[in-house]
């Protein structure tokens, strides 16, 4: 049965659609935007009941982000990225919980976790600073993850290494103005972060260590729905690769509605080209298999915490193979739609170009990089343990 979210976000892509030209020029969401995905309370999919969450399954969550970036592409990354936080901030002190939502449920958080600031243990805390980049959709946001590094007595990082990843209120850090000129996403905003010398208390806090190892920070936190019992290098890509299938969705269907009627310089209608039908068939299989390959593995975890099994880190692995593949495949496939388009297809009027462009740009983040991924999960099933940088991001 399709949740209800999933429902108004299908509902509302036409309309995000229709501003997703303005959003793109303004280089963040427009306001119309933000009141739609707010209203369809596609961010508050993962977030704790008692903030007036759903704590949904996560192929839910992965659905309504796809849903979303039919529409628009740059807000179905924020939506993919931003929706995750909320997830995150459930295993956290009740007491951050409360200064976040406690007042206005609808409160979006931003990030990045790349651990680009050094947090040094004060009294009570940690002081920190530091220059973060790519943060989506940050201007609509209240309050920001951070991941840093600990830091020792000097201010650099301790040894061993030792990460965190660190909440702020907006008052606490620096949205860089004029730091995101890119030309694919350009409306998710991805701004630089700044903060010098901000105060971290220790229940804004939470050990990079323990949300990797999922159920145990369900524990700790003392939450009993089976999402907060998954990993986090399980969920975190899930959105981002929601976001960019989502991408490829919208770019197989602008084709498609692009070619049934169009006639080439030659004079030949297109839909009587059986090459140009075979390759719309090809992709639309393509990703409509990355989607099924997404949705499959991440409910995999889910029914295995449900019922009480331990997810390994081959488990992790595996998922994290298959996530990336699926980005790989359905940016393959828009690629070759894009190709058999025709040269008007270049033109800023032809909303094919710009999900063309945004897919490409999805592709580009760091959990897309399929190295690491994909030689752990070769490893963990020939029987081996990976180690090191091959643990990394899974």
């Amino acid at each position: 049965m399709m949740h209800d979210v999933v429902r108004r976000a299908q509902s509302i892509a036409p309309h995000l659609a229709a501003h997703a030209e303005q959003t793109e020029k303004l280089g963040r969401l427009s306001e119309e935007s933000v009141r739609l995905v707010r209203e369809a309370g596609v961010m508050r999919l993962l977030q704790p009941p008692e903030y007036g969450g759903h704590a949904a399954h996560p192929a839910d969550f992965a659905q309504a982000v796809m849903e979303v970036a039919k529409g628009c592409g740059s807000s179905g990354w924020v939506c993919g990225v931003g929706g995750v936080h909320p997830w995150e901030l459930a295993l956290l002190d009740p007491k951050v919980q409360g200064e976040v939502w406690g007042e206005d449920p609808d409160t979006w958080i931003a990030s990045p976790y790349m651990p680009s600031g050094v947090a040094t243990p004060a009294d009570g805390g940690y002081v920190l600073k530091g220059h973060w980049q790519f943060s989506s959709g940050t201007d609509h946001c209240d309050w920001i993850f951070l991941g840093a590094l600990i830091g020792d007595e000097t201010g650099r990082p301790a040894q061993p290494v030792r990460g965190l990843h660190v909440v702020l209120p907006r008052s606490d850090y620096t949205i860089v103005d004029d730091s995101w000129d890119v030309i694919g996403l350009s409306g998710t905003g991805s701004k630089d972060i700044l903060v010098e010398g901000a105060f971290i208390p220790d229940y804004r806090t939470i050990k990079v260590a323990d949300v990797t190892e999922g159920e145990l920070s369900a524990d700790r936190a003392g939450r009993s729905e089976t999402v907060y019992k998954l990993p986090f290098w399980a969920m975190f890509p899930l959105g981002i690769t929601s976001a960019v299938i989502g991408i490829a969705e919208g770019a197989l269907n602008a084709h498609l509605d692009y070619q049934r009627d169009r006639v080439t310089s030659a004079g030949a209608r297109v839909r009587e080209d059986a090459t140009a039908l075979y390759a719309i068939s090809e992709a639309a299989a393509e990703i409509a298999a990355s989607r099924a390959q997404l949705v499959e593995g991440i409910s995999r975890l889910y029914d295995q915490a449900d019922s009480g099994s331990p997810i390994t880190f081959e488990d992790r692995a595996v998922v994290r193979r298959d996530q990336v593949r699926s980005a790989w495949r359905a940016v393959a496939a828009v690629d070759e739609i894009f190709a058999r388009s025709g040269g008007n297809v270049v033109r800023r009027d032809n909303v094919l170009q710009r999900f063309w462009r945004d897919a490409h740009v999805g592709l580009q983040h760091a959990i897309h990089v399929p190295a690491g991924a994909f030689q752990a999960a070769a490893l963990t099933q020939m029987g081996l343990d990976p180690q090191g940088p091959l643990r990394a991001m899974i």
